[in-house]
């Protein structure tokens, strides 16, 4: 039986984030470049900008809350292509995953966007 023993020493595990936005993607894929004709309005600037802010600092749990045709899709790929960090996106069924697949399909066209 093999054990490990780490005791912190390891300067490559302890070293410090560097900021994902100025890495190279290690999967090789390309940057989250945006494709869209629209130009964030309303309350979305402020959304996007205070939700990037939690990510950057690290929190786990956000909530984006909206009616019905307020942007929340857009809001989302703004704020994946400021972060450049890939994310899941949860539907609560096959039809609003299809449409949502098929917006960010669009605004990511160069990207892997699954379904």
């Amino acid at each position: 039986m093999s054990f490990v023993h780490n005791d912190g020493s390891d300067t490559l595990l302890n070293a410090p984030k560097g900021d994902v936005r100025e890495r190279l993607k290690l999967e090789g894929g390309i940057a989250f470049e945006l494709k869209s004709e629209f130009e964030p309005a309303g309350d979305q600037p402020t959304a996007i900008k205070e939700l990037c802010e939690g990510i950057d600092a690290g929190e786990r749990d956000q909530v984006l809350l909206g009616a019905t045709g307020t942007g929340k899709t857009f809001t989302m790929a703004k704020m994946i292509q400021q972060t450049q960090r890939p994310a899941i996106i949860l539907a609560p069924n096959k039809t609003l995953a299809a449409q949502l697949f098929g917006e960010f399909k669009g605004f990511f066209p160069e990207n892997a966007v699954e379904y």
